[in-house]
């Protein structure tokens, strides 16, 4: 951040340099489950800014002196593709900053993640910026939040970030790239909706008390909207696995025809809930020691019609 008053941030008519008013969010499309070969995963696109998350796990913890024999251990990797921005992301493996935004990161989930469920276990969460366009940390936070739903991994919330800033003595949500360099200040803040608990605070700049105060309020306000996306995209995805499973057993003459989404969330706890005619499948309640029976094969009878 430069941090100049000479760079100016606004137009003639009194807009931002995109045409947003000082509390207008980006436009933000979320797309939960998107790749095949992970437990979870969620692509996001928020302004210019294209990012991909994945979960995996609870898997075994290797190397195994890092698992946690009371809970699981989360582990984060944040970071840029060499593509993402014009700046130089081309050297191999993290740098300083994204190793900085992947422990914060970390921090926040092993906030609303229930680990205890799942000891002596790993769960990994990877953020891959694919393009960038200021506050990048947020939306991969954002993004990550819905890939750890997608994965069925019982969490007390959804969080979500949002970052908050101040560009030519004003105070305005949601900072796209020239506005982060060259605003007098910038928040990035990460929000557990639903108690309004802060779980992550970043400030680079100096803000007066009442600045403060009022960046707080435009971040409440827009973490209001943000989950509400979440959410929707969320149910969006379960809505569609339904119909998909509904369309399989109509071919397989299993009678789904009254399976609906029942629940996105059950108390504080998020979980994937289907139901169907009179009976309520319920996860939530799944940990890793749980007894999973094998299912016997069925052989088939073979009638020996030879003598006949």
């Amino acid at each position: 951040m430069v941090g100049s008053n000479n760079v100016k941030l606004f137009r003639d008519d009194g807009k931002r340099l995109d045409g947003r008013e000082l509390d207008e969010l980006r436009e933000i499309k979320i797309q939960p489950g998107i790749l095949n070969r992970v437990d979870g995963s969620a692509y996001i696109e928020w302004g210019k800014n294209k990012i991909l998350a994945a979960v995996y796990g609870p898997r075994e913890c290797i190397p195994r002196h890092d698992s946690d024999p009371y809970q699981a251990v989360v582990r984060c990797r944040y970071l840029m593709a060499p593509f993402s921005s014009l700046e130089d992301h081309g050297r191999s493996g993290p740098n300083r900053r994204s190793m900085e935004i992947s422990d914060v990161i970390k921090k926040v989930f092993e906030n609303v993640i229930i680990t205890e469920n799942y000891p002596k276990t790993a769960i990994d969460i990877f953020i891959e910026v694919l393009e960038g366009n200021g506050s990048t940390r947020c939306v991969g936070l954002t993004a990550a939040a819905v890939a750890l739903v997608t994965a069925g991994l019982p969490s007390k919330d959804i969080p979500l970030a949002v970052s908050i800033g101040k560009i030519n003595g004003k105070i305005a949500v949601d900072l796209m790239k020239e506005e982060d360099n060259f605003g007098e200040a910038d928040l990035a803040v990460a929000i557990r909706p639903g108690n309004k608990e802060i779980l992550l605070l970043q400030m680079d700049g100096k803000l007066t008390r009442d600045e403060l105060e009022q960046a707080f309020d435009l971040a409440y306000k827009a973490a209001d909207e943000i989950h509400e996306l979440q959410v929707n995209a969320l149910k969006q995805m379960y809505e569609n696995q339904a119909t998909d499973v509904e369309n399989e057993g109509e071919g397989s003459g299993v009678d789904l025809s009254g399976a609906r989404i029942a629940n996105v969330s059950e108390g504080e706890t998020y979980v994937a809930e289907v139901e169907g005619k009179g009976q309520t499948k319920d996860f939530s309640d799944l940990s890793a020691d749980a007894n999973v029976e094998e299912i016997p094969k069925e052989e088939d009878d073979v009638a020996d019609l030879g003598d006949e």
